[in-house]
């Protein structure tokens, strides 16, 4: 996990804490890359594994996607870092 806030971050969301995370760093590419980056690593993450997107806004666009495909997802800013959890609850 990240020092810059990334993990105080998460563990203010409802994530599932017992879950292995993995950490996607979004915040140097440009539109629409952390939207297709983003779904891309779910796709290839084993269904128990956390994904922290970090990124240098909150990922609107994203957020129907996610819900279309059943996760769960919370963002939260911390130190100028927006941080957003995702997992799914089966």
């Amino acid at each position: 996990m990240q020092t810059d806030g990334t993990e105080a971050a998460v563990d203010r969301t409802r994530a599932p804490t017992e879950r292995p995370r993995e950490t996607l760093d979004v915040r140097a590419l440009g539109p629409p890359k952390p939207l297709t980056r983003t779904l891309e690593t779910l796709a290839d993450l084993d269904e128990r594994t956390v994904l922290v997107q970090v990124n240098d806004r909150a990922p609107q666009h994203l957020y129907p996607k996610l819900t279309e495909r059943g996760y769960e997802y919370e963002t939260v800013t911390d130190d100028g870092v927006v941080v957003t959890a995702i997992w799914q609850t089966k």
